[in-house]
């Protein structure tokens, strides 16, 4: 197990510094860089043993880039990523390799991220063999264990991905990533490709399965709904930026950035009176492009609140209240 880093009485199994990922952009035969695409831009945080941390945001905001960046899927551009005691920046080859078993990922879209050509038994099983962790027998017996763990009937190891429904495949992708029993899984949206009736089972088994096993979830999503429900704590981003972080009852409760109160605004509740008299924060004109941010505050352009400073300065990232971080100077 990796060594672990302590803060607070809290043990922290991820500590993200000044992560930062850019994307060249390229033109003509000779591909000549043009400019960048700023889809990570200088975040930290931490996520503690044990608990759920999520990242919520508009679609185009960096969350997705920054759990592969995590993973080390996409090597950063620059700032540093430790596991335990060991920068994952700093590893590559057959040191990362190794590494990648402590550290899995449940993908977005269940129907392109299982090899249709491969049995459900073979997707599972492929990291087993991998990794040098079980052959033959011993593969098939863990294989038809993880299945059952996941809500799925042994028989689904002889079927094809073509032969199951969204959820049944999501749920082969769960076991896949549990197959290497990881500390970590990055959850990458795992939910919104399926069907409503299906997304609060998966999100009951991946509960059920982290107090089992004592999993820690980096969780990605734009459900705020799903969320509030399933986190421990929860960063908001916008543009590449995350603007605020703190508990989830904090956030959702005492939300203090105008982004975050703004996303919560459009969070129906299921009651007709609350709701009547709720009052909407509508967002004006458009998500600007990562490759062309705006100065000073990357959200001065649709906040209600801006003054002129900020177009101007960068909003330093503070702790406003305990465990509460916002990237605003005008909020107190």
């Amino acid at each position: 197990m990796a060594e672990l880093f302590h803060n607070n009485d809290k043990q922290v199994l991820v500590r993200v510094e000044n992560l930062v990922k850019h994307f060249p952009i390229t033109r003509g035969v000779i591909q000549r860089v043009v400019g960048q695409v700023k889809a990570v831009d200088d975040i930290s945080f931490e996520i503690y043993q044990g608990e759920t941390f999520s990242l919520v945001g508009e679609s185009g905001c960096g969350k997705t880039t920054t759990g592969r960046t995590l993973l080390q899927l996409y090597r950063p551009t620059s700032g540093h990523v430790f596991f335990g005691d060991q920068d994952l920046t700093l590893i590559k080859g057959e040191a990362l390799r190794r590494m990648r078993r402590k550290m899995q990922m449940i993908f977005q879209d269940p129907y392109s991220s299982l090899d249709p050509r491969m049995s459900i038994g073979n997707i599972v099983g492929e990291p087993l063999e991998q990794h040098n962790v079980a052959h033959g027998k011993a593969k098939h017996e863990f294989v038809n264990d993880l299945l059952v763990k996941v809500g799925l009937h042994q028989y689904f190891a002889d079927r094809y991905p073509h032969e199951c429904s969204g959820g049944q495949r999501q749920r082969v992708g769960i076991a896949r990533a549990l197959a290497l029993h990881p500390e970590l899984i990055v959850c990458d949206e795992p939910i919104s490709a399926l069907d409503v009736s299906v997304q609060a089972q998966v999100v009951n088994l991946l509960k059920s399965l982290q107090k089992e096993m004592g999993l820690t979830y980096l969780f990605i999503a734009h459900d705020l709904s799903m969320v509030r429900h399933i986190s421990d704590r929860v960063g908001v981003m916008y543009l590449g930026k995350i603007v605020e972080l703190s508990h989830r009852k904090e956030v959702y409760g005492n939300p203090l950035h105008p982004y975050t109160r703004a996303l919560l605004s459009a969070v129906p509740v299921p009651d007709p009176k609350v709701e009547a008299q709720r009052k909407r924060i509508i967002l004006k004109g458009e998500l600007p492009s990562p490759a062309n941010p705006p100065s000073g505050c990357s959200f001065h352009t649709r906040c209600a609140m801006a003054i002129e400073a900020c177009s101007q300065k960068v909003p330093a990232w503070r702790e406003l209240r305990k465990d509460h971080w916002v990237a605003c100077d005008l909020v107190e």
